[in-house]
């Protein structure tokens, strides 16, 4: 009897420990925690502009040991990002707030590190697999934590023409000053493809580089020596930068820091754009392209890298016998036109006898095409509705892709291309009726048009997404060398609200709030996880004054305040 008595206390005791953690952390004041760190990142920044090494230092040691910054990073490994659910070698996908305030008491820096777990995702658009390391949950919140400490010095260090891998820049950003590069003035093109990038960079060369202060230096060895799990077997890491960490593509850009000087500093009026190990280098002369060629492959070989020969193409932009170059899934390329079509020059007065074309690469078309066919080929079972909201987010992400530049005339072949898989589709489900039938089962009017649809119900209508509903967005390429870290909240949460993949009602939301989160009142941030929100609980109320735009995190805790109101029967009817 005492003995029941006394496990019945030790488990009460232990669950109101649970819930005094759960508690402990719902109620950390985040917009402190924020404020905190982002004061000690943008004095680091700063410090790194004007050349003080000495508090840059300072300041990194000061906030790897920070616990603002330890509570932060793992709030961004266990709730903001919605990706997370990956365990690393010890099965580990989530944790409870209870266990998030543990970890955030148990980060430390030192030289040690947990093995890597392997493992193999396709690459878009080939056959082949490209490999991936899995950190464990705390190995993810220590790298944050270093991440949060170094990538503001690089950021101030950086060029201005290296758009990968980095906070508040984007592929769009990379087309962009390519146009601006060659829209006046035909110039020859070096694609340069790094062989194995990720997987070769020398450790030696990288820690180098790095020049971080001595606690953080000892992590990152640590982490590049940390091994990978594959199949019980574990294999050394000899080099490279395992890619699947959240602090690795800073590695990366750190270990290439330095490939535009090798060129400019021979050929200053060369120009080099690369977004993460995908290179461009433009120039009129073809012959100065050949020699960057060899200065790139020298300067390479330093880092433990090499060119793959059979990948790197050179071409002209508007002559020579295949003139243009595919570039981040575009196809970039000049043509001759006549003066009513003719582009002008600086000053708007001048024609230029040709124009500029941005356009979706085949390949990429013929890839998209492929994956749609597969998906409709799959639900030859499926109903109508499930077959219609599989093909969506693939049509949407596509077509939001490109639809910064000129991809109408491809988007219409598209939604052609694919009535037809449509139409093939249904008569498959019935091939012995009409052909009428068939198209009033499953084809419906809607705005003066057909529409690949389920019937209208009182729930709604279920209805494809055609490529060329996707409106044409003229991005902004982002100014010079700006960074988040700069401090200029209304100019960040301004392109925020127009990057190309944000759909056109959180763009709104974002404009109506001033890009400030509706919930804590912050300014939406570059990494910031934002969700669209029912102001009321109720989702069938879709219109613009009963939603709001929210942090991944905010929206969390207001369905939590929510639901704590609700009978327990009724709370998974109001998740929202």
């Amino acid at each position: 009897m005492l003995k029941g008595k006394a496990v019945s206390q030790r488990q009460r005791a232990k669950t109101q420990d649970r819930e005094s953690l759960t508690a402990a952390w719902q109620e950390i004041p985040w917009t402190t925690v924020h404020r905190h760190v982002f004061r000690l990142q943008k004095r680091m920044y700063q410090a790194t502009q004007r050349g003080d090494v000495r508090t840059v230092r300072k300041l990194q040691n000061l906030l790897s040991k920070s616990w603002y910054a330890r509570l932060l990073a793992v709030r961004r490994v266990t709730q903001d990002n919605r990706g997370r659910h990956t365990a690393g070698i010890d099965g580990v996908k989530s944790l409870q707030p209870p266990q998030r305030l543990r970890l955030a008491n148990e980060l430390t820096l030192d030289d040690t590190a947990t093995p890597l777990r392997r493992m193999w995702i396709p690459k878009r658009g080939t056959p082949e697999k490209r490999p991936l390391g899995v950190p464990t949950l705390h190995e993810r919140a220590r790298q944050t934590v270093v991440r949060q400490a170094l990538e503001p010095e690089w950021e101030a260090k950086l060029s201005a023409h290296f758009y990968g891998f980095r906070p508040g820049r984007s592929c769009w950003d990379a087309i962009a000053a390519v146009f601006q590069r060659i829209k006046f003035r035909p110039q020859y093109m070096l694609k340069v493809d790094i062989a194995k990038c990720f997987d070769r960079i020398a450790h030696t060369a990288l820690l180098a580089k790095l020049q971080a202060p001595p606690g953080i230096r000892r992590q990152v060895r640590g982490w590049l020596r940390s091994g990978i799990l594959e199949a019980d077997t574990l294999s050394p890491t000899t080099a490279g930068t395992p890619q699947g960490g959240s602090v690795s593509p800073l590695w990366a850009l750190i270990a290439l820091h330095g490939i535009e000087e090798a060129i400019t500093h021979v050929y200053p009026e060369a120009r080099v754009i690369a977004y993460a190990d995908d290179c461009l280098v433009l120039h009129p002369d073809r012959a100065v392209l050949e020699h960057s060629q060899q200065l790139l492959n020298e300067w390479l070989a330093g880092i433990g890298l090499t060119l793959n020969t059979s990948k790197t193409r050179m071409s002209h932009t508007l002559e020579g016998d295949q003139p243009g170059m595919e570039f981040l899934g575009f196809h970039i390329r000049q043509y001759r036109v006549g003066k009513h079509q003719s582009g002008k020059g600086p000053r708007g007065v001048q024609r230029l006898g040709y124009k500029t074309l941005i356009t979706p690469a085949k390949a990429n078309v013929k890839a998209h095409l492929a994956e749609l066919g597969r998906i409709i080929r799959q639900g030859q079972d499926w109903p109508q509705a499930a077959l219609i909201r599989k093909l969506n987010p693939n049509i949407r992400g596509w077509a939001n892709y490109y639809r910064t530049w000129v991809s109408q005339a491809t988007f219409s072949r598209l939604d052609h291309l694919i009535w037809v898989k449509l139409r093939r589709w249904a008569s498959r489900r019935h091939p012995h009726t009409s052909a009428t039938w068939i198209h009033n089962r499953y084809w419906h009017r809607r705005d003066s048009r057909e529409v690949f649809a389920t019937p209208m119900t009182p729930n709604g209508q279920v209805r494809l997404t055609n490529h060329n509903e996707t409106p044409s967005l003229c991005h902004a390429k982002v100014s010079g060398n700006r960074s988040p870290y700069d401090g200029d909240w209304v100019y960040w949460s301004r392109r925020r609200g127009h990057d190309p993949t944000v759909q056109t009602r959180v763009a709104t939301l974002l404009k109506k709030q001033h890009g400030r989160c509706a919930y804590c009142g912050q300014y939406f941030q570059h990494d910031d996880q934002l969700e669209v929100d029912h102001s009321n609980g109720d989702r069938q109320n879709s219109r613009y004054n009963n939603l709001q735009a929210l942090h991944g995190h905010c929206h969390d805790a207001k369905t939590r305040e929510h639901t704590e109101y609700l009978p327990v029967g009724m709370r998974d009817k109001h998740q929202h």
